[in-house]
């Protein structure tokens, strides 16, 4: 289960600007979460080409203690784009 990029377009707003030297982009991060919610699998063992698991887990977990992943979630499922 994958986010395509149209689907992306409808939350891109929902999620904080990045900045910095940011390697792994926003799309990348939400395919990684998909993935580690269909698989059930521990972050570390999330597969190499979705980029480094502690850096998404890092950057996932701030979105998730500030609401973002709650709201961007509710917005794909009001949209009817994926199901949760």
């Amino acid at each position: 289960m994958e986010i395509t990029k149209s689907q992306f377009k409808i939350i891109e707003h929902l999620l904080p600007l990045q900045r910095g030297n940011v390697k792994i982009p926003n799309i990348q991060v939400i395919n990684a979460v998909l993935y580690v919610a269909e698989h059930g699998c521990k972050w570390r063992g999330l597969p190499e080409c979705y980029g480094n698991w502690h850096s998404i887990y890092t950057r996932v977990n701030r979105w998730a203690k500030n609401g973002v992943l709650d709201h961007v979630f509710g917005v794909l499922q009001d949209a009817d784009v994926i199901n949760i």
